[in-house]
């Protein structure tokens, strides 16, 4: 055995004896039973087929469209040793701008923008500047009313950070979004470090500038690779999730990249896509058991 095949269902609909049957004969011929790592929820199969996405497509169909992630990975190295996490819409559920601009009356607009960014038609650094310039003359006060009554962790997040955590991860948000919300998402998760841009103030109200140099996905892979050189973890123990094309850098050098409920560029380019678990899946993608998840 080399490998597992990894099936984690939406809690909503767990996981079926059909399911794991389907499964199991699309792989082939499973080294061995069934290892539950979370009861309906996630369970690993047991291969010595091949690491990779080929077999993991023809699994997907043979699941008939149930919503059912899946990731064929190798036993070797399965966990790791440094996370880094986009933010919005990876450990929250929103995209800040976007909030911020709905307090000035301009949430069609940011939002339009943010979106084709994220998709990556965009110049991520442009289309930042454009949407922060729409800001300007907020009251800083707004921020806080912000984040305290429209920012959320996504399920999981939490779990996801402490338990890597608590068993000697490196974990940190790296975000193209704004160090006032990586601040206070990094407290709530429970992250070690957090990094991302900073918007310029004058007399308690935004002017509409970002501190150049703007962080976006050239920065994101730096940051990876700095925290890892820094603490002498090697790429292949590393694992990066995102959800926009400014984290296709970072996802695409990490040992283990994750596109979570991602644009289709970035599912289509991550090593292991998402697309129904929460934020607890990269725990069973790394072999956890519910039973060792952390708070």
């Amino acid at each position: 055995m080399s490998a597992v095949l990894t099936l984690i269902a939406n809690p909503v609909a767990p996981l079926e004896q059909g399911d794991l049957d389907r499964a199991a004969t699309a792989l082939g011929a499973p080294a061995g039973a069934p290892d539950w790592l979370a009861p309906g929820i996630a369970v690993d199969l047991p291969t010595t087929a091949p690491a990779g996405p080929v077999i993991e497509e023809v699994v997907r169909t043979a699941l008939m469209g149930r919503p059912i992630d899946v990731a064929l990975l190798p036993l070797e190295g399965r966990r790791k040793r440094l996370l880094i996490a986009d933010m919005d819409s990876t450990m929250i559920g929103q995209e800040c701008i976007d909030e911020l601009a709905d307090l000035v009356g301009k949430r069609t607009v940011v939002s339009a923008i943010t979106e084709r960014a994220m998709r990556g038609e965009l110049d991520f650094p442009a289309a930042l500047r454009e949407r922060a310039g729409m800001l300007r003359g907020l009251p800083l006060a707004r921020l806080r009313e912000t984040y305290e009554q429209r920012i959320t962790l996504n399920p999981g997040a939490r779990s996801l950070v402490m338990t890597m955590r608590k068993h000697g991860a490196f974990t940190a948000l790296v975000s193209g979004g704004f160090t006032y919300f990586t601040g206070r998402v990094r407290e709530a998760a429970g992250f070690d470090h957090d990094q991302a841009n900073i918007l310029e103030s004058e007399h308690d109200a935004l002017t509409g500038i970002v501190r150049e140099p703007i962080l976006g996905q050239d920065a994101k892979r730096e940051a990876l690779e700095r925290l890892a050189r820094e603490r002498s973890i090697t790429l292949a123990d590393t694992l990066a999730v995102g959800d926009g094309a400014n984290d296709l850098a970072m996802i695409g050098v990490a040992g283990l990249g994750v596109a979570f409920h991602a644009k289709p560029r970035v599912a289509a380019a991550a090593r292991v896509r998402i697309d129904h678990g929460d934020l607890t899946a990269l725990l069973y993608l790394q072999g956890y058991r519910q039973s060792e998840f952390s708070q």
